[in-house]
């Protein structure tokens, strides 16, 4: 089975010091223990534009889905055999990065 797991992050930017340690040795677990897919941060929401081209409309606006406060900020994606697995590597993944992660199976895997 196949997660994404979503870093929240926020303008209170939890992350200590030495985040990217943390994060380097939870991307090694993963590789290591065959969970790795892909990961990466990405740009904040001041970066985000909105595309719209149903029937032709070509909007697009700068805006981002996500609330002022809260978006996201980067992402794994891993392979489980469980869903308590990938739970415990979120779980792990939260840690690592000092925020609070979402979770969800992707669908048709």
């Amino acid at each position: 089975m196949k997660f994404l797991i979503s870093v929240i992050d926020g303008a209170s930017n939890s992350a200590g010091a030495d985040e990217m340690q943390h994060i380097d040795a939870f991307n090694d677990m993963l590789r290591n223990n065959g969970h790795w897919i892909y990961a990466c941060g990405i740009a904040g929401p001041d970066k985000a534009l909105i595309i719209d081209n149903r029937n032709n409309a070509a909007v697009v606006t700068q805006a981002s889905i996500y609330r002022p406060e809260e978006f996201q900020s980067g992402f794994w994606l891993i392979e489980a055999d469980d869903e308590n697995t990938a739970q415990e590597l979120a779980m792990q993944g939260s840690k690592a990065c000092n925020r609070r992660v979402e979770i969800r199976p992707l669908l048709g895997n």
